[in-house]
């Protein structure tokens, strides 16, 4: 975990986190909050409602949480079997999700969830900046991997946008022919 100061990144170059946007220093802040989640045992619903609550006191000496990060994890908590499923599908056998190390599965939670559930973010954005956090936090061959199925993602999550945008539009009431008084319901 970086402090936001400059460090020498894997490859000797000094890297100042706190040049990065908003958006990434939410993503990361996701990130910590679904890995401390999982390594807890606790809902991440639940440590996020309780992170914001101590954020409000200034005394806590808990960071304010953006609300991109808030929108990310409860984002990330309510699709989390699709989420899951989806990452599940493109490891290979000998590396399933459960040899993963928890970091490398909370970078992959947040860009599946950008990749499928946020039409906000441009999908090369979404496995960039995934790869980003894969050599700030993890391994060596993390970010390699991290890519590989971010990519793999991100060839079919324009079709997924497109297909969930289209539920949501016939799903939508205010779709619905309007009920008038004295005419027979539609079967």
């Amino acid at each position: 975990k970086h402090s936001g100061k400059a460090a020498g990144d894997a490859s000797g170059k000094e890297v100042n986190y706190k040049r990065r946007g908003a958006r990434y220093r939410a993503r990361r802040r996701a990130v910590d909050l679904l890995f401390e989640a999982e390594q807890r045992g606790v809902d991440p619903v639940r440590l996020i409602d309780e992170r914001l609550e101590l954020a409000r006191d200034a005394d806590s000496g808990v960071a304010p949480i953006a609300d991109y990060a808030e929108e990310i994890v409860r984002g990330v908590a309510l699709e989390i079997d699709g989420i899951d499923s989806t990452i599940a599908s493109y490891l290979s056998a000998e590396w399933p999700m459960r040899r993963l190390p928890a970091v490398d599965r909370a970078i992959l939670r947040v860009g599946t969830w950008e990749l499928f559930h946020n039409p906000d973010v441009p999908p090369r954005v979404a496995v960039v900046e995934g790869v980003e956090l894969a050599s700030e936090y993890s391994t060596d061959v993390a970010p390699s991997y991290i890519n590989a199925v971010l990519d793999a993602e991100a060839d079919i999550a324009g079709q997924a946008r497109m297909a969930a945008a289209a539920v949501r539009v016939t799903a939508d009431p205010s779709d619905a022919a309007p009920i008038v008084p004295g005419t027979p319901a539609m079967p």
